[in-house]
């Protein structure tokens, strides 16, 4: 999935060559613009090519965003980008993998690959457009919805208190949790950048108002309450104890920037069946002869 992907090495990257001919299709106001603003810019800053690139979506608002990047793409089913963008990594590590979800797709039917995903330490990078909410079908309680959120699927309040990421993330042995607001676009940029150098599994959750269904957490909301951890004085990225503190708080204040990161060798490292081999190479000739003797 692109148009005129393949560059001459020789031409100078632009902004542009990021773009399709598509214009995005969300609501006016969506936190989705955003994301894709600070997306754009960070690949851009990184100067990845976009024959370099593969991006999967799960579906949801996000999954529209296939439409609107000039790279290699995968639009898979609910729940299942991480399985899809871990397999990619591991056959070609010498692509820049980028899975990209809501918090309904990735932390509800795909809670069990996200978890998985975080201990392996695969080295791909996660971008999860949390809106509180269900979007894409019209506005039911989604995994991080707050307690007492009304909805179409809860219109008495959500009765269980809400999932939350950073801090499964950081049980499930990540090695880089992060959150963003898409409100802030520069500081949501830097955090892109960040977690695609990161050599191993980065977790962004993006705080992404939606202004069509959920009217509690607005952009003005968040704007109130969020505040940048590296403006803390004395925060370790390094400290998990520190981490988990900061991942916990959720009220009058919440904090965005990177809670946590930890140099770990990545799944591929210990997987002597992969590690240093060219999985995208032409097979050589093997004799199977043998083998098929046994069969006969």
């Amino acid at each position: 999935m692109s148009a005129n992907i393949q560059k001459n090495n020789q031409q100078l990257l632009k902004p542009q060559d990021y773009n399709t001919q598509f214009s995005p299709t969300w609501c006016p106001g969506c936190g989705n613009f955003g994301i894709q603003a600070a997306l754009k810019q960070a690949l851009f800053a990184l100067n990845l090519e976009p024959h370099n690139i593969l991006m999967v979506w799960g579906i949801g608002c996000s999954g529209n965003t296939g439409n609107f990047y000039n790279v290699y793409g995968i639009h898979g089913l609910h729940g299942r980008a991480l399985p899809v963008a871990s397999a990619a990594k591991l056959v070609n590590p010498k692509l820049t993998v980028i899975a990209e979800g809501g918090d309904g797709d990735g932390y509800g039917i795909g809670l069990g690959h996200f978890i998985h995903t975080s201990r392996r330490n695969i080295d791909i990078t996660y971008i999860v457009h949390n809106n509180l909410i269900y979007g894409l079908t019209a506005g039911q309680a989604s995994p991080t919805s707050e307690k007492n959120f009304k909805s179409k699927s809860t219109p008495c309040g959500v009765i269980e208190r809400p999932i939350n990421p950073l801090a499964l993330a950081l049980s499930a042995e990540a090695t880089f949790v992060a959150r963003g607001f898409a409100g802030d676009i520069t500081h949501l940029k830097d955090l892109i950048i960040a977690g695609i150098r990161h050599r191993g599994f980065a977790l962004i959750d993006i705080l992404q108002p939606c202004v069509t269904f959920n009217k509690q957490n607005t952009g003005e909301f968040f704007r109130e309450k969020v505040y940048r951890l590296d403006e803390v004085n004395c925060y370790d990225i390094m400290d998990k104890e520190m981490a988990w503190h900061y991942a916990n708080e959720w009220g009058p204040k919440i904090p965005i920037g990177i809670f946590y990161k930890e140099k770990r060798l990545t799944y591929a490292d210990e997987l002597p069946q992969v590690a240093g081999v060219d999985l995208t190479a032409p097979p050589e000739a093997v004799d199977v002869s043998k083998s098929l003797e046994e069969f006969r």
